[in-house]
C-alpha cells in the first residue's frame, strides 16, 4: 500500500488533501487526528467486528459463478456484498462511521446519498444507535429510488429532497455540507464514499476494506491461494472498489479493473466518465479529477444509475489511474442493462445497476481459461426494479 497510501497532508500523489471552509477547520482536525486512534482501538475493533457478523451477516459469501465464467471463459468469483443487510456494501462503511461518531459525543447524523443505499444503511444504524439522521438526497433521485426513500423514512430520518443543480448525488452533498457548516458542534457528517475532505476518502476505503480482507482468506479456501489474477468492482466516488482492491494494491500480480458509467457514451455529453473525462480541479473538499468545463465550472454527469452519477472520483482511484495501477474502462447504460439482465438470466442473480458496470466490463476483457476473477456484486436490484422494467434498449 506504501506507493498508493494516503501521506500526512491527506494526498495521494497530487490528488486529496483537505480545502475546507474555516468553519468546518475544526471538525475535519478532529477526525483526522482520532479516527486511526479510534479505528485501530481494540474495544472499537470488537464493537464493530461483532456487529458486521451478527447484524450485517458478514462474511457475504464468494460465490463461484458457474455459468457467467463459462460465457467469459474463466473463473468468475462474485464477492456477494448485495447479501448484507439493507443491501449493499454501504453498511460497512456507516457502522463504522456512526461508532466513531458516538465515541467523538456527536448526537445528530448527517449524510448525502444518490442512489439510496448509503442513505438507507446510515438510517439503519441511527435507528440501531437511537440518533437523530438526516439525510440530503437530489430530487431526480428522491424520485427514481422512491423504495429506499420510504425505507429511510420508516426507519426514522428524515430525507430533504434537494432541487438546486441536477437535483442529483453532487447537489446533495453540497446541502449536506451546507448543513454541517450551520451546525459544526453536535453534527457529524457520514460521507458513504471515498471522496470529500481528508481523512473521508482513507477512513471509507479502511472501513471498507473488510471486503478485500475476506476476499483474500475465502480465496485461499477455494483456490488454495489468496490473490486472484483480477479484481473488478464499478467506480463512482469509489467505496466499494476501494474495498476490494484494498489489499491487493501492493500486490502487482493482482490487475485491477473498475468500471466507471459512460452513460449515453463518453463523447455524447452525457456521461459520468469522470476518470475518462475529468481535468484536475477541487471538489467537496479534494483535489481530484472533476467533470469541468474549460472555465472550470462543473459539468452534470449523467447515468442511468443513480449511483454513480457523480462529477468527481476518490483521490486515491485517480491516484491508481494515473499512475497505471489500475485500468478504468466505460461502460454505457446499454451494456450495463444487458449485463445486468444476463446475470438475472445466467445466475438468478439481480444485482443493483451500479454493480451490473462492472459486469458490463467482463465484455471487454480476454481471459485466460485458468484465470481467477473476483468481481464485487456490491448491491441488489430491488431498488432499480422500476428503472429495469421501464428500460427499453
Amino acid at each position: 500500500m506504501e506507493k498508493f497510501a494516503v501521506d500526512i497532508n491527506g494526498f495521494y500523489g497530487e490528488f486529496g488533501g483537505a480545502y475546507i471552509p474555516e468553519i468546518l477547520y475544526d471538525n475535519v482536525e478532529t477526525l483526522k487526528n482520532s479516527y486511526l486512534k479510534v479505528i485501530n482501538d481494540p474495544s472499537f475493533q470488537k464493537e464493530y467486528n461483532d456487529l458486521l457478523r451478527d447484524y450485517v451477516g458478514r462474511p457475504s459469501p464468494l460465490y463461484l459463478a458457474n455459468r457467467l465464467s463459462e460465457k467469459y471463459g474463466c473463473k468468475i468469483y462474485l464477492k456477494r456484498e448485495d447479501l448484507n443487510h439493507t443491501g449493499s456494501h454501504k453498511i460497512n462503511n456507516a457502522i463504522g462511521q456512526i461508532l466513531l461518531a458516538r465515541r467523538m459525543g456527536k448526537t445528530r447524523i448527517i449524510a448525502e446519498t444518490g442512489a439510496g443505499q448509503h442513505g438507507v444503511a446510515t438510517a439503519t444504524v441511527c435507528a440501531l444507535m437511537n440518533m437523530q439522521c438526516i439525510v440530503y438526497m437530489g430530487k431526480t433521485d428522491v424520485e427514481r429510488q422512491k423504495l429506499n426513500v420510504q425505507k429511510m423514512e420508516m426507519l426514522g430520518a428524515t430525507v430533504v429532497p434537494v432541487t438546486s443543480g441536477n437535483m442529483t448525488l453532487k447537489d446533495a452533498t453540497n446541502e449536506a455540507i451546507r448543513d454541517w457548516c450551520c451546525n459544526p458542534s453536535d453534527t457529524y457528517y457520514v460521507i458513504g464514499s471515498t471522496v470529500g475532505p481528508h481523512p473521508y476518502p482513507d477512513m471509507v476505503a479502511r472501513l471498507q476494506s473488510v471486503i478485500s480482507d475476506e476476499i483474500r482468506r475465502q480465496l485461499k479456501e477455494k483456490e488454495g491461494r489468496e490473490t486472484p489474477d483480477y479484481v473488478m468492482a464499478c467506480v463512482g466516488g469509489g467505496s466499494n472498489a476501494a474495498g476490494t482492491i484494498f489489499h491487493f494494491i501492493d500486490e502487482p500480480g493482482v490487475k485491477i479493473v473498475l468500471a466507471e458509467a459512460a452513460g449515453k457514451g463518453i463523447d455524447t455529453g452525457e456521461s459520468a466518465a469522470t476518470i475518462h473525462l475529468g481535468k484536475l480541479g477541487i471538489i467537496h473538499g479534494s483535489k481530484t479529477l472533476i467533470m469541468q468545463s474549460e472555465d472550470g465550472q462543473i459539468e452534470e454527469p449523467y447515468s442511468i444509475s443513480a449511483g454513480l452519477d457523480y462529477p468527481g472520483i476518490g483521490p486515491m482511484h485517480a491516484c491508481m489511474a494515473k499512475a497505471g495501477r489500475s485500468r478504468v474502462l466505460a461502460v454505457t447504460d446499454d451494456e450495463a442493462m444487458q449485463a445486468a439482465f444476463e446475470l438475472t438470466k445466467l445466475e438468478g442473480i439481480i444485482p443493483a445497476i451500479e454493480s451490473a458496470h462492472a459486469l458490463g466490463a467482463l465484455d471487454k476483457m480476454s481471459f485466460k481459461a485458468d484465470d481467477v476473477v473476483v468481481l464485487c456484486l456490491s448491491g441488489r436490484g430491488d431498488k432499480d426494479m422500476e428503472t429495469y422494467i421501464n428500460y427499453a434498449p
